[in-house]
């Protein structure tokens, strides 16, 4: 008898696109996390509606967004993941804030 396959769900994704002259500023976090206030120690992220709150989606559309972006900021668990096993950032470089994960990436 063959076993039927369980597809784990992906997280959700929100990616908003800033530009400003020539740089393209893509903001994407888990979805979950928008609103939230991050805090660890002296470190503060606001994941707030108007830097993410862009486009929800997943896999492919944070992908194509950081293939044209410049600059990004990613916030969660399965942003950082997607980032990072497509090398847009180095995930020795990435740091937690209030146990989530905050990367930076700055394409010349």
């Amino acid at each position: 008898m063959r076993q039927a396959q369980v597809s784990v769900p992906r997280k959700m994704i929100r990616v908003k696109v800033h530009r400003h002259g020539g740089d393209i500023l893509i903001a994407a976090c888990d979805d979950e996390l928008l609103g939230r206030k991050l805090r660890d120690g002296e470190l503060r992220l606001d994941v707030n509606e108007e830097f993410y709150g862009g486009d929800q989606g997943g896999e492919e559309m944070l992908l194509s967004r950081l293939e044209a972006a410049t600059v990004a900021n990613l916030v969660g668990e399965e942003v950082c993941r997607i980032a990072a096993e497509h090398e847009y950032i180095d995930p020795e470089c990435m740091m937690t804030i209030d146990g989530v994960p905050h990367a930076q990436m700055v394409r010349y």
